[in-house]
């Protein structure tokens, strides 16, 4: 072994021949260059090997005593975590290669073999079983993005609709509420779609400047205005054969919905400053926290498009209308943002789950998210949660509506102070002596506060 690759990490690579000097002379050559290889003389005995361990590379030769090569591809090909296989022949024909392509080979080889070839073939390889892992466990990670949590009513028939949906072509209108978990339902159909393999593509049309929206939707080309140095692929090009995301939909120019609309009816755009039109296979799904119909009737949204659009309408509730499922939720990002951040798993008491249910949430399951995200980075060393760690905002024994509900400035402090200095007491275990000083009152200062807040006092 090549002295640079002892730390590397050794590949495994077999070669399946039954010619036993192609076998020993293949080794013999992929260790010189730093790799683990191992051989076999038969298909049978290759897919006998691959059960009990595993391997990056196999050399595979098409004619085999038994079992042929191309039959043992495709039974290594349905295994789970397949090698890449790249197949060897002595008097291959194209047909053969043809099917052996189809059926997943990595590449071709012809005897007699060229070495500097076979290396090259097998470092790429290598490299593109490589990307593909890592493919398959960005994917894992992104897989929570997907999982609707959540056992109310609304959301077994959210998740009901997207398994029904899931699988078409068609287009979807998500309607909700800012931070109600649209994106999490497109990216929910995605994953359950044919084209879960492919690319789920998102764009905020709320978030780019007018002039520059055209560009980031379908592209352009080199010096079609000032500052394109170079050219750009688009969402939906980069979309291609899998999903396209518009969210916020709703705030799009007339202008760009009139491109957008010619595009879903053609398949095809055409780049900013390009003459060569561009076809495309995209599923679009659409997401809105606005009521399309009003804005119809006001002008500002085209009503062709939004019939385009609104194929398969969605509505994700807001929190509010859902609270059963908080504390569901709340285990879920708690045991998210613990092991994102490297803390031990953490529990969440009844009265802390109760507190939270009985605020408005505003801004829906995102703001929980950022709650608990907060609470998980600003208690390192808490295990069990508890109703005095939730930020004042989320504390008041009421909702926020309750604040709401006040009529003057006056009352509206007065209701906030009442809720910070319960909040303080709970902290310091009903200690009023201990709360002053926390809060720089004298002990008699917040005996009067609390009598005028109507607190009652425990000590």
């Amino acid at each position: 072994m090549r002295s640079s690759q002892v730390l590397e990490i050794m590949h495994n690579i077999l070669v399946v021949d039954d010619e036993l000097s192609i076998r020993q002379s293949l080794k013999g050559v992929l260790e010189d260059e730093g790799y683990h290889a191992s051989g076999s003389e038969s298909g049978e005995a290759c897919l006998e090997l691959l059960r009990r361990r595993p391997f990056d590379v196999v050399l595979l030769d098409v004619w085999l005593p038994g079992m042929d090569g191309l039959d043992t591809l495709q039974k290594i090909k349905e295994s789970e975590n397949a090698p890449e296989v790249i197949m060897i022949s002595g008097h291959g024909t194209i047909e053969t290669a043809v099917r052996a392509t189809k059926l997943g080979a990595f590449d071709f080889l012809e005897k007699p073999l060229s070495l500097e070839k076979t290396l090259i073939l097998v470092k790429n390889a290598v490299e593109a079983k490589r990307l593909r892992r890592e493919n398959k466990d960005l994917k894992k990670q992104l897989f929570p993005r997907s999982v609707i949590v959540g056992d109310s009513i609304p959301m077994k028939a959210l998740r009901q609709q997207i398994g029904l949906m899931a699988p078409t072509n068609g287009r979807v209108l998500i309607f909700g509420e800012s931070g109600t978990g649209k994106e999490l339902a497109a990216h929910a159909i995605h994953a359950q779609s044919p084209r879960k393999d492919n690319l789920f593509v998102e764009v905020n049309c709320a978030a780019i400047p007018e002039d520059l929206i055209a560009s980031e939707l379908f592209g352009h080309r080199q010096g079609s205005f000032a500052g394109a140095v170079t050219d750009k692929e688009g969402k939906f090009q980069k979309a291609h054969g899998g999903t396209l995301l518009l969210d916020e939909v709703g705030d799009m120019s007339l202008k760009t919905q009139s491109k957008v609309l010619r595009m879903l009816d053609e398949q095809r755009f055409t780049p900013v400053g390009g003459d060569e039109p561009i076809s495309v296979d995209v599923r679009v799904i659409a997401a809105t926290n606005k009521d399309l119909e009003e804005e119809i009737s006001k002008g500002n949204f085209r009503e062709d498009l939004f019939y385009r659009l609104n194929v398969i309408p969605f509505y994700v509730p807001p929190l509010r209308e859902r609270r059963e499922d908080i504390p569901s939720l709340t285990r879920h990002f708690l045991k998210e943002f613990s092991a994102g951040y490297g803390r031990k798993p953490r529990e969440v008491t009844d009265d802390a789950i109760d507190t939270l249910m009985h605020y408005a949430w505003p801004g829906n399951v995102r703001e929980l998210r950022n709650v608990i995200e907060r609470i998980v980075i600003m208690n390192p060393s808490v295990n069990r949660l508890d109703r005095k760690h939730l930020p004042p905002l989320v504390y008041r024994d009421g909702t926020r509506k309750s604040l709401g509900d006040t009529s003057t400035l006056h009352q509206a402090r007065a209701a906030y102070e009442r809720d910070y200095i319960l909040k303080k007491l709970d902290e310091n275990h009903g200690n009023v002596s201990r709360t002053a000083e926390v809060l720089g009152l004298e002990r008699s200062h917040l005996y009067r506060k609390m009598k005028t807040l109507s607190i009652a006092v425990k000590e």
